[in-house]
């Protein structure tokens, strides 16, 4: 399971990458639509959430295969259609503000700068501390859970409940991805970066404290100057 999500995330980074191009485009002759939208934020959630998510998969499936808990499919298959369930409310942000981003108005990088006041301010907060701790240390949250995972129920449940702990994780960067780079390929390579190195390495919480400086800095800058961030989208 473990090579497979290396695969698939593979395979949807160059997905990714190939619709970014004919995403950006289309949208500036007419909006796009739910569907296409949805199908283009799928990948790119696949793609930036598989790599930072496959050592709690690779956990999971160690228990797998010991026959303790259910196939590892149906935490995954959980995990992704909550950050599918995402794409709902980005889509609506996207089409406000992806054509006056491109388009430089001042208003929409104002905008973008004040969701980055926000992340950074998110970065923060106890909350994210808590959904953060969970994702770097899960084997406590599947031990609680243990009783219920041999049933293929529980276990999507169990995906279910660690996908929301990584949407409360991620919401504030993915709020950035949407609001203050209309969902550009590149801020979406940083962001997924970033979401792994918080979660999997060693120094993942000092990182998140520092990005959230970071962001803060980045924020005031750009509500300042809005024009500036205009040379990043």
């Amino acid at each position: 399971m473990t090579l497979t999500l290396v695969a698939l995330a593979a395979v949807t980074w160059w997905l990714t990458s190939a619709m970014s191009t004919d995403m950006n485009a289309a949208h500036m002759m007419t909006p796009m639509s739910l569907g296409p939208f949805l199908v283009a934020w799928s990948l790119m959630m696949a793609a930036m959430m598989l790599p930072a998510v496959t050592p709690v998969v690779r956990l999971y499936q160690r228990a797998a295969a010991a026959g303790n808990v259910a196939a590892t499919g149906y935490f995954v298959l959980a995990y992704l259609t909550v950050w599918v369930l995402t794409g709902l409310p980005a889509y609506l942000l996207w089409r406000m503000l992806a054509m006056p981003l491109q388009d430089g108005e001042r208003w929409a990088l104002r905008v973008a700068g004040a969701s980055l006041l926000l992340a950074g301010a998110y970065q923060l907060t106890s909350l994210k501390r808590a959904c953060l701790r969970h994702c770097r240390s899960p084997m406590s949250y599947f031990m609680r859970l243990r009783g219920s995972l041999a049933r293929p129920s529980g276990a999507f449940h169990a995906g279910l409940l660690h996908a929301a702990y990584c949407c409360g994780c991620c919401a504030a960067l993915m709020l950035v991805l949407v609001a203050a780079a209309a969902m550009n390929l590149w801020w979406a390579v940083l962001i997924a970066v970033g979401v792994f190195v918080e979660r999997n390495l060693r120094w993942g919480a000092e990182f998140s404290t520092a990005l959230g400086v970071v962001l803060l800095g980045l924020g005031t800058t750009f509500v300042l100057s809005p024009t500036l961030l205009s040379n990043f989208i």
